[in-house]
């Protein structure tokens, strides 16, 4: 059987990585015009031309003979198989990260990016406040929504971490118990309750209740009390903030509830506590599991773990 010459097989290994090379950038293009919606609004991320963008998913479709996406004027649309590749170019992106995790751990975390998903700043804060002590250097950036949406945002690789109020079963995240937080009712300083502590679950019965939106877990705990107890409310009004809540609750429109934790003392409201009902939550910090050896969030699980135990 004849080998090739050195010279020849000098030639096949650099053609080898040219073709590996290339194969990268014109996935790390697709990648990003899948992220973005567009070519003009990745090649802005990627810094790079928009004619070089759609030439390298151009080619990448026409060497595979396969379409990644339906054009639909400026903005573009995953096919069946655009939405695969993308599911492996967001892993991707995830393996380099982590891999400069690790240079970076071996250079003390001298730089570095740690993105946090959180339902409220409430447990967070302290949480990111010995991580920044610990790792100065390090970016830390917080997305704050309801935890539906924090948790999509976490199986699209959009968040490292989260700290959420609920989690439910699912193999593919790991979650790490928090804390228990019993959940309140606030009133206006001007309703006929806005002189007591407490109340009894059964005493909101046909009262006006201001709700947060469906995805919010202190909504769903509380009405899995309500069904566990039989009470019906009457829900005024969803509204999709607590601190919009708040509000209303201060304009006396209705009742609100909130994590004892998050409620604000203010001169017009007024706290009362469930005394024959334990509504709460319990806050989780989850990541994916298969992401869970990563240097970054090893070290933030490290402190979640030593807060747990003071």
């Amino acid at each position: 059987m004849l080998k090739p010459s050195e010279s020849e097989t000098a030639s096949l290994d650099t053609q080898g990585s040219l073709f590996l090379q290339i194969s990268y950038t014109q996935l790390r293009s697709f990648h990003a015009v899948a992220g973005t919606g567009g070519f003009t609004a990745a090649s802005k991320v990627l810094h790079v031309g928009q004619p070089t963008i759609t030439a390298q998913v151009r080619a990448l479709e026409e060497f595979y003979g396969i379409e990644l996406f339906h054009r639909r004027g400026r903005r573009v649309e995953l096919t069946e198989t655009g939405m695969e590749l993308y599911a492996v170019t967001q892993r991707m992106e995830i393996l380099e990260r982590e891999a400069q995790d690790v240079l970076q751990t071996a250079g003390g975390f001298q730089s570095g990016h740690l993105r946090v998903g959180a339902v409220g700043p409430y447990h967070l804060t302290e949480m990111l406040a010995v991580f920044h002590e610990r790792f100065p250097y390090l970016k830390i950036t917080v997305t704050v929504r309801n935890s539906e949406d924090i948790l999509e945002n976490l199986l699209n690789f959009e968040v490292d971490v989260a700290v959420l109020s609920q989690t439910e079963t699912d193999s593919r995240i790991l979650a790490v118990p928090f804390c228990q937080e019993p959940l309140v009712v606030f009133v206006h300083s001007g309703h006929p309750w806005a002189s007591r502590e407490t109340l009894r679950i059964e005493e909101l019965e046909d009262q006006d209740v201001i709700l947060r939106e469906p995805g919010s877990t202190t909504r769903r705990a509380f009405e899995k009390a309500l069904k566990k107890t039989g009470v019906t409310i009457r829900p005024v009004m969803e509204i999709g903030s607590r601190e919009a809540v708040w509000m209303a609750v201060a304009r006396g429109l209705g009742i609100g509830v909130v994590s004892n934790l998050e409620f604000m003392p203010h001169p017009d409201l007024r706290k009362l506590s469930f005394e024959n009902a334990d509504v709460h939550t319990n806050a989780h910090v989850v990541c994916l599991r298969e992401r869970r050896d990563s240097r970054i969030i090893h070290e933030f699980f490290q402190i979640v773990e030593e807060l747990r135990q003071t």
